[in-house]
Protein backbone atom coordinates (compact mmCIF):
# COMPACT_ATOMS: atom_id res chain seq x y z
CA UNK A 1 0.00 0.00 0.00
CA UNK A 2 2.60 2.29 1.13
CA UNK A 3 4.54 1.31 -2.05
CA UNK A 4 1.66 2.68 -4.78
CA UNK A 5 1.05 5.75 -2.54
CA UNK A 6 4.78 6.54 -3.31
CA UNK A 7 4.35 5.37 -6.99
CA UNK A 8 1.38 7.67 -7.14
CA UNK A 9 3.35 11.10 -5.37
CA UNK A 10 6.21 10.32 -7.75
CA UNK A 11 4.04 10.34 -10.67
CA UNK A 12 1.90 13.00 -10.22
CA UNK A 13 5.25 14.80 -9.53
CA UNK A 14 6.83 14.48 -12.69
CA UNK A 15 3.36 14.65 -14.88
CA UNK A 16 3.50 18.38 -13.34
CA UNK A 17 7.02 18.80 -14.05
CA UNK A 18 6.63 17.56 -17.55
CA UNK A 19 3.50 19.38 -18.36
CA UNK A 20 5.47 22.53 -16.83
CA UNK A 21 7.91 21.99 -19.38
CA UNK A 22 5.58 21.40 -22.23
CA UNK A 23 3.95 24.99 -21.29
CA UNK A 24 6.76 25.88 -21.63
CA UNK A 25 8.06 24.96 -25.62
CA UNK A 26 4.63 26.21 -26.53
CA UNK A 27 4.93 29.29 -25.25
CA UNK A 28 2.55 31.47 -22.59
CA UNK A 29 -1.02 32.43 -24.19
CA UNK A 30 -3.81 33.76 -22.09
CA UNK A 31 -7.57 32.04 -21.43
CA UNK A 32 -8.76 34.47 -23.91
CA UNK A 33 -6.34 34.09 -26.59
CA UNK A 34 -6.49 30.16 -26.69
CA UNK A 35 -8.20 29.04 -30.20
CA UNK A 36 -9.42 25.64 -30.85
CA UNK A 37 -6.39 23.97 -31.43
CA UNK A 38 -4.87 24.90 -28.25
CA UNK A 39 -8.25 23.81 -26.20
CA UNK A 40 -7.94 20.03 -27.55
CA UNK A 41 -4.72 19.77 -26.86
CA UNK A 42 -4.47 21.19 -23.25
CA UNK A 43 -7.82 18.78 -22.60
CA UNK A 44 -5.82 16.27 -23.90
CA UNK A 45 -2.37 16.89 -22.24
CA UNK A 46 -4.17 17.35 -18.84
CA UNK A 47 -6.12 14.03 -19.05
CA UNK A 48 -2.86 12.01 -19.67
CA UNK A 49 -1.34 13.42 -17.17
CA UNK A 50 -4.27 12.51 -14.57
CA UNK A 51 -4.37 8.77 -16.16
CA UNK A 52 -0.74 9.33 -15.41
CA UNK A 53 -0.89 9.97 -12.17
CA UNK A 54 -3.17 6.80 -10.93
CA UNK A 55 -2.09 4.81 -13.14
CA UNK A 56 0.61 2.07 -10.89
CA UNK A 57 0.68 -0.53 -13.37
CA UNK A 58 1.75 0.73 -16.62
CA UNK A 59 5.27 2.14 -17.05
CA UNK A 60 5.71 5.91 -16.95
CA UNK A 61 7.04 6.66 -20.21
CA UNK A 62 4.32 5.44 -21.77
CA UNK A 63 2.31 8.54 -20.63
CA UNK A 64 5.55 10.77 -20.91
CA UNK A 65 5.64 9.24 -24.98
CA UNK A 66 2.11 9.95 -25.46
CA UNK A 67 1.86 13.65 -23.88
CA UNK A 68 4.95 14.63 -25.87
CA UNK A 69 3.46 13.41 -29.51
CA UNK A 70 0.52 15.82 -28.71
CA UNK A 71 3.33 18.65 -28.19
CA UNK A 72 5.01 18.14 -31.23
CA UNK A 73 1.69 17.73 -32.97
CA UNK A 74 0.97 21.63 -31.55
CA UNK A 75 4.02 22.35 -32.90
CA UNK A 76 3.44 20.74 -36.26
CA UNK A 77 -0.13 22.53 -36.59
CA UNK A 78 1.31 26.40 -35.41
CA UNK A 79 3.94 25.89 -37.90
CA UNK A 80 1.80 24.75 -40.19
CA UNK A 81 -0.22 27.91 -40.00
CA UNK A 82 1.89 30.44 -40.24
CA UNK A 83 3.22 29.34 -43.01
CA UNK A 84 0.40 28.64 -45.15
CA UNK A 85 -2.72 30.71 -44.80
CA UNK A 86 -4.65 27.13 -46.19
CA UNK A 87 -3.94 25.50 -42.63
CA UNK A 88 -4.28 28.62 -40.66
CA UNK A 89 -8.23 27.96 -41.81
CA UNK A 90 -8.91 24.65 -41.02
CA UNK A 91 -6.39 24.44 -37.56
CA UNK A 92 -7.62 28.03 -36.43
CA UNK A 93 -10.58 29.14 -38.80
CA UNK A 94 -10.89 32.86 -39.33
CA UNK A 95 -13.08 35.73 -37.96
CA UNK A 96 -16.78 36.16 -39.09
CA UNK A 97 -18.16 39.56 -39.44
CA UNK A 98 -21.62 39.68 -37.28
CA UNK A 99 -22.20 43.23 -38.04
CA UNK A 100 -21.48 45.02 -41.17
CA UNK A 101 -22.32 48.75 -41.77
CA UNK A 102 -24.51 48.84 -39.07
CA UNK A 103 -26.79 45.37 -40.41
CA UNK A 104 -26.69 42.58 -38.62
CA UNK A 105 -25.52 39.66 -40.92
CA UNK A 106 -27.59 36.85 -40.17
CA UNK A 107 -25.71 34.04 -42.17
CA UNK A 108 -22.53 34.73 -40.10
CA UNK A 109 -24.16 34.29 -36.91
CA UNK A 110 -25.43 31.10 -37.87
CA UNK A 111 -22.40 30.31 -38.88
CA UNK A 112 -21.06 31.49 -35.68
CA UNK A 113 -23.35 29.15 -33.73
CA UNK A 114 -23.92 31.86 -31.51
CA UNK A 115 -27.79 32.37 -30.46
CA UNK A 116 -29.60 35.94 -31.00
CA UNK A 117 -29.63 36.03 -27.35
CA UNK A 118 -26.10 35.07 -26.68
CA UNK A 119 -24.98 37.35 -29.27
CA UNK A 120 -26.83 40.26 -27.62
CA UNK A 121 -25.37 39.03 -24.40
CA UNK A 122 -21.65 39.22 -25.48
CA UNK A 123 -22.30 42.80 -27.24
CA UNK A 124 -23.63 44.22 -23.54
CA UNK A 125 -20.40 42.96 -22.12
CA UNK A 126 -18.39 44.99 -24.47
CA UNK A 127 -20.62 48.27 -23.21
CA UNK A 128 -23.01 48.31 -26.22
CA UNK A 129 -26.04 47.72 -25.22
CA UNK A 130 -27.99 49.14 -28.06
CA UNK A 131 -27.44 47.27 -31.42
CA UNK A 132 -28.00 50.82 -32.97
CA UNK A 133 -24.69 52.27 -31.87
CA UNK A 134 -22.22 48.94 -32.84
CA UNK A 135 -21.06 49.97 -37.14
CA UNK A 136 -18.64 46.47 -37.23
CA UNK A 137 -18.93 43.48 -34.76
CA UNK A 138 -15.82 40.38 -35.33
CA UNK A 139 -16.53 36.91 -33.68
CA UNK A 140 -12.99 36.29 -33.13
CA UNK A 141 -11.60 33.05 -33.39
CA UNK A 142 -11.22 32.89 -29.82
CA UNK A 143 -15.07 33.33 -29.50
CA UNK A 144 -14.82 37.16 -28.18
CA UNK A 145 -16.11 39.82 -30.00
CA UNK A 146 -13.93 42.52 -31.49
CA UNK A 147 -16.59 46.02 -31.67
CA UNK A 148 -16.37 49.16 -33.60
CA UNK A 149 -18.73 51.68 -32.56
CA UNK A 150 -20.32 54.04 -34.73
CA UNK A 151 -19.69 57.79 -35.05
CA UNK A 152 -20.40 59.44 -31.90
CA UNK A 153 -20.93 56.47 -29.90
CA UNK A 154 -17.95 55.81 -28.36
CA UNK A 155 -16.57 55.48 -24.88
CA UNK A 156 -16.41 58.82 -23.57
CA UNK A 157 -12.59 60.23 -23.12
CA UNK A 158 -11.22 63.23 -21.49
CA UNK A 159 -12.05 65.06 -24.55
CA UNK A 160 -15.51 65.03 -23.68
CA UNK A 161 -15.20 66.89 -20.83
CA UNK A 162 -16.86 70.29 -20.70
CA UNK A 163 -19.35 69.32 -24.07
CA UNK A 164 -22.80 69.30 -24.15
CA UNK A 165 -24.33 66.42 -22.42
CA UNK A 166 -26.27 64.46 -24.47
CA UNK A 167 -29.81 63.08 -23.94
CA UNK A 168 -30.74 60.11 -21.51
CA UNK A 169 -29.68 56.63 -22.28
CA UNK A 170 -32.24 54.37 -23.46
CA UNK A 171 -32.51 50.42 -23.48
CA UNK A 172 -33.81 48.92 -26.95
CA UNK A 173 -36.75 46.79 -26.72
CA UNK A 174 -36.42 43.28 -28.86
CA UNK A 175 -39.68 42.67 -30.18
CA UNK A 176 -38.87 40.31 -33.02
CA UNK A 177 -36.06 37.59 -33.01
CA UNK A 178 -35.58 34.95 -35.29
CA UNK A 179 -38.76 35.46 -36.92
CA UNK A 180 -41.05 35.55 -34.05
CA UNK A 181 -42.78 38.30 -32.13
CA UNK A 182 -41.79 38.88 -28.33
CA UNK A 183 -44.41 39.55 -26.81
CA UNK A 184 -43.58 40.16 -23.24
CA UNK A 185 -41.10 43.37 -24.90
CA UNK A 186 -44.76 44.40 -26.25
CA UNK A 187 -46.32 44.10 -22.72
CA UNK A 188 -43.57 46.22 -21.00
CA UNK A 189 -43.85 49.09 -24.25
CA UNK A 190 -47.99 48.94 -23.62
CA UNK A 191 -48.29 48.16 -27.19
CA UNK A 192 -50.10 45.09 -28.93
CA UNK A 193 -49.08 42.98 -32.01
CA UNK A 194 -51.58 45.50 -34.25
CA UNK A 195 -49.54 48.41 -33.48
CA UNK A 196 -45.96 45.99 -34.65
CA UNK A 197 -47.44 45.26 -37.56
CA UNK A 198 -48.43 48.91 -38.21
CA UNK A 199 -44.67 49.83 -37.37
CA UNK A 200 -43.20 47.02 -39.63
CA UNK A 201 -44.88 48.29 -42.85
CA UNK A 202 -44.69 45.14 -45.69
CA UNK A 203 -41.89 43.55 -43.74
CA UNK A 204 -42.91 39.80 -42.87
CA UNK A 205 -42.23 38.67 -39.42
CA UNK A 206 -40.83 35.51 -40.92
CA UNK A 207 -38.08 37.51 -42.79
CA UNK A 208 -36.92 39.69 -39.66
CA UNK A 209 -33.86 38.28 -37.50
CA UNK A 210 -34.00 41.16 -35.22
CA UNK A 211 -36.06 44.24 -34.74
CA UNK A 212 -36.14 46.34 -32.10
CA UNK A 213 -37.74 49.78 -30.81
CA UNK A 214 -35.86 52.84 -29.99
CA UNK A 215 -38.43 54.97 -27.40
CA UNK A 216 -36.50 58.16 -27.99
CA UNK A 217 -36.85 58.29 -31.89
CA UNK A 218 -40.21 56.07 -31.53
CA UNK A 219 -39.18 53.93 -34.43
CA UNK A 220 -38.49 50.45 -35.31
CA UNK A 221 -35.21 49.03 -36.59
CA UNK A 222 -35.10 45.44 -38.78
CA UNK A 223 -32.41 43.49 -39.17
CA UNK A 224 -33.47 40.91 -41.93
CA UNK A 225 -32.09 37.38 -42.25
CA UNK A 226 -30.92 37.65 -45.60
Amino acid sequence: MLTAFYRVLIYSVVGFLFLFVIAKILGKKQIAQLDFMDYIIGISLGSIAADMAFDIERPMWYYLVAMAVFALLDLLCSVLGRKSNFFKRIFVGKPLILVENGRLNYRNLNRSKLSLNEFLSLCREKGYFNLEDVAYCMFETSGKLSVLPKAGCEPATSRDVGRAPTAPAALSKDVVMDGRVVDACLAQLGKDRDWLMAKLGDVSIREIALAYYLSDSDRIVIHRKY
